[in-house]
């Protein structure tokens, strides 16, 4: 390995950087997420679906307390601003959740594109390298030439690889994003009919206590 990355040319060098950026990323996101899907607990959800159902907010704080669920901490940031605007405060808490979720996916997206950007310029520079050689040697000295589209292959193939190697990733963090996204609107959609409808019944009781 050593000895393919000195043959690949300065070039290398940027391509190593990258290479362990991603690594590092990658590795940052797989525990984000095995850490995430630990904590969201859809029994825990469920349970204070049906305290929302009840209207038993004082319940739905104290089986909330404690959790790191994401969707529950929207929820319960609704619940506690639903006296004002349980839709903006559940959007602000939303954004914040997807923005922890997204952090670091646009290092990822950069190096998908530049690692064979980089490549591709090791090519040139290997060719350019090989011309000048045939240039200055001729035939005489084959080996110097071969040295020169060696590096140009090699900065090719690891520019491909890391791009490669990064992009699958990005697209499994990105899936599980997007689906994150619908499970926050599936239950905060949910609260909100829930609220609305009990806000209804109240004002309905109310004003049939008025006419009693």
């Amino acid at each position: 390995m050593i000895e393919i990355f000195n043959s690949g040319g300065p070039v290398m060098i940027p391509l190593l950087i990258c290479s362990l950026i991603s690594l590092t990323v990658i590795i940052d996101r797989a525990i984000f997420w095995t850490v995430v899907g630990m904590r969201n607990s859809r029994d825990l959800l469920a349970q204070v679906m049906e305290r929302c159902q009840e209207g038993d907010w004082e319940g739905v704080r104290k089986l909330a307390t404690g959790s790191r669920s994401y969707v529950i901490r929207i929820l319960v940031s609704g619940i506690l601003h639903r006296e004002y605007s349980m839709v903006k405060a559940m959007e602000t808490a939303a954004a914040d959740e997807i923005a922890r979720m997204r952090r670091y996916m646009g290092v990822l997206d950069t190096i998908i594109t530049v690692a064979p950007l980089l490549g591709i310029f090791g090519t040139v520079i290997g060719i350019i390298a090989s011309f000048d050689m045939l240039g200055g040697g001729g035939i005489d000295h084959p080996e110097a030439v071969t040295r020169g589209i060696a590096q140009a292959l090699i900065t090719t193939a690891s520019g491909l690889g890391i791009a490669i190697f990064t992009v699958f990733p990005y697209n499994y963090f990105n899936t599980r994003i997007e689906r994150a996204a619908r499970y926050i609107e599936k239950y905060t959609t949910s609260l909100e009919i829930i609220y609305e409808k009990l806000d209804s019944e109240n004002g309905s009781n109310t004003g049939e206590s008025h006419e009693g």
